[in-house]
């Protein structure tokens, strides 16, 4: 028998992904959790043979849930269930560890496609992620590579509050540092994508996706 388990914090969400599920597999345990603490618990109590994460949750660390995970189940295989952009947020979460990345936006078939994949052959990359791949294995053109590629965990982090218009203070408070030190962060992540303000930033990354696009 499977084991299954939904990282989500909407429960129509959860509920959508657990009957898809149980039409895939003839027999199959799904588990649910709405936040990351709740996820961690079942992971000390059950071996899963797929764990769909939402990268956004309450409680959650971005994408040092995923080695939080890999600690308590090293052979856990993980599918990144996100709401972000594939073609520029996948080969990120993938390079830290997940298994694949499926975007909320993907249809039932892609759904099903992805954890099937995972399930069976441990990894799942979606059409935008492998078309990026192949377009930039015969160079390196620095102008079409992933500008995230160059940031830290910490640093993707705090750009993701940044581009929900999260302020330095209030990002402080939620990642437990000093103001100084997310100004610090700030400045590198400008320093990395090579921009000089918050709107600058947001451009780069819609010209990286509109370019990843081009591939289809």
């Amino acid at each position: 028998m499977k084991k299954i388990l939904i990282v989500e914090d909407h429960a129509i969400v959860r509920m959508g992904i657990d009957i898809l599920i149980t039409d895939l597999f003839q027999s199959v345990e799904v588990h649910q959790a709405a936040n990351f603490i709740a996820a961690l618990n079942l992971i000390q109590i059950h071996l899963f043979d797929l764990i769909i994460l939402d990268i956004n949750i309450p409680g959650g660390e971005n994408s040092r849930m995923i080695g939080k995970i890999k600690l308590i189940q090293p052979s856990a295989r993980i599918l990144i269930f996100s709401g972000l952009e594939e073609e520029i947020y996948a080969s990120h979460y993938i390079h830290y560890g997940a298994d694949g990345f499926l975007s909320k936006g993907a249809s039932e078939e892609e759904h099903k496609v992805a954890i099937l994949a995972v399930i069976k052959d441990g990894k799942y990359a979606g059409n935008k992620v492998q078309q990026y791949t192949l377009k930039n294995i015969p160079d390196n053109n620095c102008t079409s590579a992933n500008p995230l590629e160059g940031l830290s965990r910490r640093e993707l982090e705090v750009m993701h509050m940044l581009m929900e218009g999260k302020w330095t203070k209030e990002i402080a408070t939620a990642l437990n540092l000093k103001e100084t030190t997310i100004s610090t962060y700030k400045t590198r992540i400008f320093e990395k994508l090579e921009v000089g303000n918050i709107i600058e930033m947001f451009k780069k990354l819609e010209m990286y996706k509109d370019k990843s696009m081009d591939v289809r």
